[in-house]
């Protein structure tokens, strides 16, 4: 997604009850048309209208639809981030086996994407945002290849030679096949026969050679 800098941003902090519940509204009214319309059909005023306040509201709030969008997003990140940290969590157990594993792994993906499926691809295919969303979204991934990087050094039927290596191959291609599978299916298969496509293609990957042994164990 392209980035841009833009002079309109979140303006006012919600301080109180009432405040945070016209922001919450405006969110809200704003992601269901954007889902509906897009981003660029969407206006300020539509806005404004649906979610029962007046224009003058919403600037007080937000500078104009953009930063609708960023605030969105970042709402966005929250969520996900916490998903994936319960998700790992659960991961954690060692003596999970690996094909029950790996299909855990790769539904925290998809239910990532999976959660309101129009606003997920406007909020990553439509935009542009600010650098600052971008940042976090490439902390978020780092991290995310580091915990899992983790996970993999605590099974002794992952074999690969480089856990971190392979986690960061995983959280990409994990992420980029969820996101293809749920906002762009193909024609005539289903995401479950997908998912289990990729689990077995998965579970064959880390399971395969023998245990790494000198230089290669020390990557590990």
């Amino acid at each position: 997604m392209p980035t841009r800098k833009t002079s309109k941003t979140r303006r006012k902090r919600p301080q109180q009850a009432r405040s945070r519940a016209t922001v919450d509204a405006l969110l809200e009214a704003a992601a269901q048309l954007f889902e509906r319309h897009g981003v660029g059909a969407t206006t300020t005023d539509r806005i404004a209208e649906r979610a029962g306040v007046s224009v003058g509201s919403l600037y007080q709030y937000f500078g104009d639809k953009q930063a609708l969008l960023v605030a969105l997003s970042e709402r966005h990140l929250d969520e996900g981030e916490a998903v994936v940290r319960a998700a790992f969590g659960e991961l954690a157990a060692p003596d999970r086996p690996l094909d029950e594993w790996v299909a855990a792994l790769i539904e925290t993906f998809v239910a990532l994407h999976r959660e309101r499926p129009a606003l997920h691809r406007v909020l990553t295919e439509e935009g542009p945002l600010p650098t600052r969303v971008r940042r976090r979204v490439e902390a978020l991934e780092a991290a995310a290849v580091e915990a899992l990087a983790g996970l993999l050094r605590q099974r002794t039927d992952v074999r690969v030679p480089d856990s971190r290596l392979a986690a960061h191959f995983l959280v990409v291609w994990v992420d980029a096949v969820a996101h293809r599978l749920v906002l762009h299916p193909p024609d005539g298969v289903t995401t479950e026969a997908l998912c289990a496509e990729a689990e077995r293609l998965i579970v064959a990957y880390l399971a395969s050679g023998d245990a790494p042994t000198g230089r290669r164990a020390a990557s590990r």
